[in-house]
């Protein structure tokens, strides 16, 4: 499940950067080029809308695997930010500056690992919030002071080029860079990579631990079951109240249509 949610969200923001730079710098002659490029301005704003609610649709179904995993499997919230972590970032820190000659000993998911999930989150909300008033102007000027319009286009444009930064500079070095980890790919990490940066959740797991601690084989079964239930209902209204946001205003996505028009000019009459 976790494969299948980190390919939704490479894909999808991949796609919301390509589209979504280029209408941030439109005097840039690069981010013109690709408007072009894609056919247009118009069309650059359709595949970004879809983009956008490929990837919300990604952070509703995140919600749902994660429901799955705490009720269903009972497995332990192990994403929340811990004490621990702080000793481990500064650990690491000594470590990397040599005045230790062993890493911490870190669990499944370790500080770094945290630190980006949350900041996935955070960027996310903020995304979909300033988003939804671009695509909606009508709509958020009805209840909002016209001058939050401006301010969610400072926003939505501030966090996606950290966002982009933040995946280029950091993400990509610490996964293909420093380790060449494509877990995305198999699910798995290497022996060395795990004593690194998961010893922890290695020794666990050695000494015979399961992947996830779960209740009795009865008890998971009675639970799917009451799961399935609430999440069909459940997601169906929150994937219903995603179309409805993204498709009952068009107006960021048409353009006043260029008019053209003959004018007639009298010979030797110069032009204004």
């Amino acid at each position: 499940m976790a494969r299948i949610e980190h390919l939704i969200l490479l894909i999808s923001f991949t796609i919301l950067a390509i589209t979504g730079l280029p209408q941030k710098y439109p005097a840039n002659s690069f981010a013109d080029s690709v408007i072009v490029f894609l056919g247009g301005i118009e069309t650059v704003r359709i595949i970004h809308r879809w983009a956008a609610f490929a990837l919300m649709a990604g952070s509703v179904y995140h919600l749902f695997t994660g429901a799955y995993r705490s009720l269903v499997r009972r497995e332990r919230m192990r994403m929340l930010p811990q004490r621990k972590d702080v000793r481990d970032w500064w650990d690491t820190v000594r470590y990397n500056l040599g005045f230790t000659s062993e890493p911490p000993k870190m669990a499944k998911f370790n500080f770094g690992e945290k630190i980006e999930y949350w900041a996935v989150v955070w960027g996310t909300a903020i995304m979909a919030i300033t988003g939804f008033m671009l695509w909606n102007p009508l709509a958020t000027t009805a209840v909002l002071p016209g001058q939050f319009i401006p301010a969610a286009l400072a926003a939505h444009g501030g966090e996606a080029v950290l966002a982009v930064l933040s995946i280029l500079i950091w993400h990509l070095y610490n996964v293909l860079v420093k380790q060449r980890n494509f877990s995305i790919f198999s699910g798995n990490l290497p022996r060395h990579q795990m004593e690194e940066e998961h010893a922890l959740e290695l020794e666990r797991l050695e000494s015979g631990g399961e992947i996830w601690p779960g209740g009795s084989l009865q008890g998971v079964a009675r639970r799917q079951r009451i799961f399935l239930v609430v999440s069909v209902i459940v997601g169906g209204l929150m994937i219903a109240g995603l179309i409805w946001a993204f498709t009952f205003e068009e107006t960021a996505i048409t353009t006043i249509p260029r008019v053209t028009r003959e004018i007639f000019t009298p010979l030797g009459t110069p032009m204004p």
